[in-house]
């Protein structure tokens, strides 16, 4: 049985020389691999830790980016408001400036209607008066003819007076 599990025992020259090749395998490793896998190792956890501050700061960017359109947003509500606000009461102000217009130009109109009223009152007044007087001084002439006729003194002092009237 010996045989069998001798190629398991190691020499103690083999050993030494395998502690030796694997030492210097460990030294080589740690000079050309570990470092690099190492630095390696460190740039992509400090990759890993930018993308990360980035992210944090692109979230906190749009946090306030947000508070930012949501601020706007109101101030736009606002403004808003205050335009349409603005926006009415020129409308009362206009319909109340054309209601004092429309009441003035009625008043006017009024006043313009009634003086002329009164002008064609008196003018037909005046008319009817001349008319009146015409038909009065026609009566009158008629029955002073009528009674000149009857006597003789009558027609001459009417000519004296026809004649005072003309020089």
């Amino acid at each position: 049985m010996t045989l069998l599990f001798a190629p398991f025992q190691p020499a103690p020259g083999l050993a030494i020389w395998s502690l030796i090749i694997f030492g210097i395998f460990w030294w080589l490793m740690a000079k050309y691999a570990f470092g690099p896998i190492a630095r390696s190792l460190e740039k992509r956890d400090q990759d890993i830790q930018n993308a990360l501050d980035e992210a944090k700061k692109a979230r906190e960017e749009m946090s306030n980016l947000h508070t930012e359109n949501e601020r706007l947003l109101i101030e736009a509500r606002e403004e808003r408001a205050k335009i349409l606000k603005e926006a009415k009461e020129v409308k009362n102000e206009i319909i109340a400036e054309a209601r004092e217009s429309a009441k003035e130009e009625s008043s006017r109109i009024i006043t313009s209607a009634r003086a002329e009223i009164e002008s064609q009152k008196k003018a037909a007044l005046l008319e009817v008066k001349n008319q009146v007087g015409a038909m009065a001084l026609d009566i009158a002439e008629k029955v002073i003819r009528k009674q000149l006729e009857q006597d003789k003194e009558q027609t001459a002092y009417v000519e004296k007076l026809v004649k005072e009237l003309n020089p």
